[in-house]
């Protein structure tokens, strides 16, 4: 095997129809070092098959079908030697009816997964025959072979270990006489049953694959030529960011930057696989390096916003010089399977958040009615929905002076539900209305970044 070898990411608008297939191939075929081209479905197919997983009456599930078919054949009927490949999308689409109609009768996570998989074999299918087509020896890799995961439906967790044994196995040994095309995003536990990794997943799984085969670098190609330091669809100033280190990207992607799944860079970071982000539609532009260590570190990084974001506050009079009564909710939201993201404390109240974005289940299932019956047992709660969190990402900014005035003076307009400082270094948070949301991210930017 070569000394060099790429794994290659392609997220949904790059494998979203024929001539974005293409250009994917030719971004994959200008590199001899990419062995292995890791797909997510293409775009729009996955919010389908998650919404058919819902369970739907016959005439929007005809509909909705019928939208994944036309997405599909559009691919298909392209293609010069289309018959074998369109029994196979066939083939694949009876399956996604069949569970569709299973849906509507019952749901659950592990038929949610099973359903929502099948975007990513049909991108992948379909991107081997593209590849064919240019006469180059491509092979289809089902990646549930390696991909071993526990059963949390919705949000599994890959077995490195086994990942590593199968992965060498039965995956390394082909790469020197075939490019391997296989899919993100989707795994299996250990009753064969097919699992996903959450949304944002494919990433995880290039990076995953990358550590397995001790990859030299991973490229995750999306539709923008790499980081920038806010989301340029809301602030069209942003700049881009040329590197970067691992932790400022991981930052950036808990707080919600859309470039890269929070997950993806742990196997890049214990592995120390540097990773490129870059535009398939514009591969000439360049991108961004992530690695460990870069020169001079900035002040400020970067700005993230995450919408969708629930405020909980918990009064309660016995907070007052007791000990425990953290305790006792925590172990509540344990029980419910809630994982808290920030928290402020007052003698007499608790503040946190909970992030209701990342799973491929419903969001708003979070708060259920259980939950909110058995924390209202111990105490007042109030909810707040619709708000967004913007984190400022930077280094050391808990040691820096004045960092205070120059992002709060800006924030004079605005009201700000919830503030974060002083716990990471790298971080600076707060919660606004969701309404507000893009013109501080703005303002801020303008301020800090121009």
């Amino acid at each position: 095997m070569s000394q060099s070898l790429i794994v290659a990411k392609f997220g949904g608008t790059s494998v979203a129809d024929y001539a974005a297939m293409n250009r994917s191939a030719d971004v994959v075929l200008a590199d001899p070092n990419v062995r292995v081209v890791v797909l997510s479905a293409s775009a729009g197919v996955t919010n389908l098959l998650v919404s058919l997983a819902e369970g739907q009456e016959q005439a929007q599930r005809a509909y909705q079908l019928d939208e994944i078919r036309r997405i599909q054949y559009a691919i298909v009927d392209q293609l010069t030697h289309s018959d074998v490949i369109r029994d196979e999308i066939d083939r694949v689409l009876e399956n996604i009816t069949m569970l569709s109609e299973a849906a509507a009768l019952a749901t659950s996570t592990a038929l949610t997964d099973e359903l929502v998989s099948h975007g990513e074999l049909m991108s992948s299918l379909l991107f081997v025959e593209i590849l064919r087509q240019r006469k180059v020896a491509a092979e289809w890799f089902d990646v549930r072979k390696v991909m071993r995961t526990n059963d949390r439906f919705g949000r599994a967790e890959p077995d490195v270990a086994q990942l590593a044994e199968l992965t060498q196995a039965q995956l390394a040994p082909r790469l020197d006489e075939a490019l391997i095309v296989t899919q993100g995003f989707i795994g299996s536990e250990a009753k064969g049953r097919t699992t996903t990794l959450g949304r944002g997943g494919s990433d995880y799984t290039a990076a995953l694959l990358g550590e397995a085969l001790h990859a030299t670098r991973i490229d995750i190609w999306t539709d923008v030529p790499g980081i920038y330091t806010t989301d340029p669809r809301v602030v069209p100033t942003a700049k881009r960011i040329d590197e970067i280190t691992f932790g400022e990207a991981a930052e950036m992607a808990t707080f919600g930057a859309k470039v890269l799944h929070p997950a993806t860079l742990l196997p890049a970071v214990r592995s120390d696989i540097p990773v490129f982000v870059g535009s398939s539609k514009d591969p000439a532009a360049g991108g961004t390096r992530v690695c460990n260590q870069t020169q001079n570190p900035p002040l400020f990084r970067a700005l993230a916003l995450r919408r969708k974001q629930t405020l909980l506050t918990l009064h309660s009079l016995n907070m007052l010089h007791a000990r425990g009564f953290l305790v006792e909710v925590f172990t509540i939201l344990a029980r419910h399977n809630i994982s808290v993201d920030l928290i402020t404390t007052s003698e007499v109240s608790v503040a946190l958040t909970l992030d209701t974005t990342g799973s491929t289940s419903s969001s708003d299932g979070l708060l259920t009615q259980a939950l909110l019956t058995e924390l209202s047992s111990l105490c007042r709660v109030e909810v707040e929905e619709n708000l967004a969190l913007v984190a400022l990402i930077g280094n050391q900014l808990s040691k820096a002076c004045g960092v205070g005035k120059e992002v709060f003076g800006v924030l004079e307009p605005f009201n700000l539900r919830l503030i974060c400082y002083g716990a990471s270094s790298y971080n600076l948070c707060f919660l606004v209305p969701g309404n507000d949301a893009e013109q501080v991210v703005q303002a801020l930017h303008k301020n800090l970044f121009e």
